[in-house]
């Protein structure tokens, strides 16, 4: 029989990446929360790699921190091991990436939960979600019934989950958890549903591998942590390692191709490009030899090791076979057979840049739901989805990052207007202002938003005050030292491979040598104030690369003038004359804001947009007439 449970300000199903951004964000602005999980065991769970971070990832990380969500402090509490990406190329593609220990990093997040005031954390399945009124009814398979003002969908892989082993399938979320096997009747009712595909690797007992036949990944020497507010001193408590796939793992899966779920039809969900299991890799990378493999610590407690880049849905005994052809791999034992799973996630399209649906008032998707893939775009779009859930019901103004804000912002604007076709990964490659969005400028671009939503504490916030103004000081600084000539300054630069002085130079100028940084100067600046690495760093980067910025700062110009050209929610496309049918099918399901979002819609031609911009200023003009 079903029971009245209690009522919330907002309910969250999921408490993955996403639901735990998800929850936290709208208990801290003040509403009262309830986050669902199946197992509370599985909280904040990382079912694939034990790591945070990575190339653009490590930008979507800094900016949750910035904006004073909870995954950077997390991942920093339990890092064991730290590297910067990119260090070889310019900084807007250096990222942060750490091995986690996966099971303190869920006991962490558990516990933020349960210490959140105002957040109430219940292990239950939600089978039923339907609109009554004003408010949503959720109803759990113990027949418990809640009614929320809005819900956050955070499910995951677990709704209507499902694994592929070879020929063995069967109905289950990830590691083995129960799946969420009911609720999608109840979302068909308000969104199309449609299948999408991940998989995981096999993991190994570090006993059973040949460790020196491996190569070693050391950490980082200098951490740089993910949260801008961490004062501890981090360590590298792990080594990583790497190996190869050979010429006899690529003869063992092309001679089992026919095995694979994947090639034989069983498999509908479509899988990530970018994260191709490693049977896609062979057959779709023919003619390279061998393939790169990173092996990785699951934990400090733990001997469990993580084949990085050996994703496969191949029967187990091939598994076996593939893994023991591996150089260092040849004895090991395998803890965790791979799999593939497919599950139920939603067209992005159907949402509009809050995260709200189009078509269902005050229901809200995040993370793998809205067909992204990763644990950080998850934590991302949780925390968005959170802090509008939040702002709707207080009857506040929606909280929306445009392109040139953020990856945040990049991301969502990629899925709400592009749509996804695939399970959607960040890139830096993505967004057009990446110089502008490093990860070592979040807290200067996002800490001020935090702020004024009420997510960053005062302290907090006047130590980023004081950070920013020693940059700026810092800034004005090199622009009017002089470094005078020294010969001992020219072998510095001789050195370097840059020309030596003929006379004495602005520290400005020299730091936009790309051979130089601070570092190198450091001997020749003598009026240098004792400043954090991170000050000089910003300092330097906005003298080294200032013409770029200039340039990437007036093409945000232009695209924010055309964001602020707002769209009617209520506009018939079909009655605008001068737009193209594909145009206005695109225009009529994805309701663009502006016209900047409906520029970047996949169909939508500049041609399109001129005819908008007439027909807006026609109807702007008649508005300003009748009143």
């Amino acid at each position: 029989m079903e029971y009245f449970a209690g009522k919330y300000d907002i309910a969250v199903i999921g408490a993955g990446h996403a639901g735990i951004e998800a929850a936290l964000a709208a208990a801290r602005l003040g509403c009262s929360t309830i986050c669902f999980t199946i197992s509370l065991d599985m909280v904040g769970n990382m079912p694939c790699n034990p790591s945070i971070g990575g190339t653009s990832k490590g930008h979507l990380v800094r900016e949750i921190d910035a904006l004073g969500g909870e995954m950077g402090a997390a991942a920093d509490a339990n890092m064991i091991q730290s590297r910067m990406l990119n260090l070889g190329k310019g900084p807007a593609v250096h990222s942060l990436r750490a091995q986690i220990d996966r099971r303190r990093y869920a006991e962490y997040m558990k516990h933020a939960l349960e210490k959140q005031p105002g957040l109430d954390l219940k292990q239950a399945e939600v089978v039923s979600l339907e609109k009554e009124g004003e408010l949503w009814r959720l109803v759990t398979h113990f027949g418990a019934v809640y009614n929320a003002k809005a819900v956050v969908l955070a499910t995951g892989t677990f709704l209507g989950g499902k694994i592929f082993v070879g020929d063995v399938s069967f109905e289950s979320g990830p590691d083995g958890m129960f799946p969420a096997k009911r609720l999608s009747a109840s979302l068909e009712k308000y969104m199309p549903l449609r299948r999408f595909k991940t998989g995981t690797p096999a993991r190994v007992n570090r006993g059973s591998v040949d460790l020196d036949a491996l190569e070693v990944q050391e950490g980082d020497k200098n951490i740089v942590p993910f949260s801008f507010a961490n004062t501890r001193e981090l360590e590298n408590r792990a080594v990583c390692h790497i190996t190869y796939t050979n010429s006899e793992t690529k003869r063992i899966i092309k001679e089992n191709l026919h095995r694979s779920p994947l090639f034989g039809g069983e498999i509908v969900g479509t899988g990530p490009r970018y994260c191709p299991s490693i049977e896609d890799k062979i057959v779709r990378f023919a003619d390279k030899e061998r393939h790169q493999i990173f092996i990785e610590p699951c934990g400090l407690e733990t001997e469990e090791l993580y084949l990085q880049g050996l994703s496969s849905s191949l029967p187990e005994d091939v598994q076996l076979d593939l893994i023991h052809s591996i150089r260092g791999l040849e004895h090991c034992a395998v803890m965790r057979t791979a799999y593939a799973i497919e599950y139920d996630c939603v067209d992005p399209l159907c949402l509009k840049a809050t995260l709200e649906f189009n078509d269902a008032k005050n229901l809200y998707g995040a993370g793998q739901f809205n067909g992204s893939s990763g644990y950080e775009e998850a934590a991302a779009q949780g925390l968005i989805a959170g802090i509008n859930a939040a702002l709707k019901i207080q009857g506040k103004e929606p909280f929306v990052l445009d392109r040139a804000s953020s990856y945040i912002g990049t991301l969502i604007d990629d899925l709400v207007t592009k749509g996804c076709n695939e399970p959607y990964r960040m890139m830096t490659s993505r967004s057009e202002y990446r110089l502008l969005l490093r990860q070592d400028n979040a807290d200067l671009r996002l800490t001020e938003y935090g702020y004024r939503l009420g997510l960053i504490s005062e302290e907090r916030y006047r130590a980023f005050l004081k950070k920013k103004a020693q940059i700026e000081e810092e800034k004005a600084r090199i622009e009017r030292t002089v470094i005078p000539r020294t010969d001992a300054l020219n072998a510095m630069l001789v050195s370097r491979e840059t020309s030596p002085l003929e006379k004495g130079v602005k520290l400005a100028d020299l730091l936009k040598r790309p051979q130089l940084s601070w570092r190198d100067l450091t001997p020749f600046d003598t009026t240098r104030p004792d400043l954090p690495d991170e000050v000089l760093e910003q300092a330097e980067i906005d003298a080294k690369y200032e013409g770029y910025i200039r340039r990437q700062e007036a093409d945000i110009r232009e695209m924010r003038r055309l964001e602020e050209k707002q769209l009617p929610a209520d506009v018939d496309y079909a009655a605008i004359a001068g737009l193209r049918l594909e145009a206005r099918e695109k225009l009529s399901k994805i309701r663009p804001q502006n016209i900047g979002q409906a520029s970047r819609i996949s169909g939508v031609s500049p041609a399109d947009v001129s005819v908008l911009l007439i027909w807006l200023a026609g109807a702007e003009g008649k508005g300003a007439h009748d009143e």
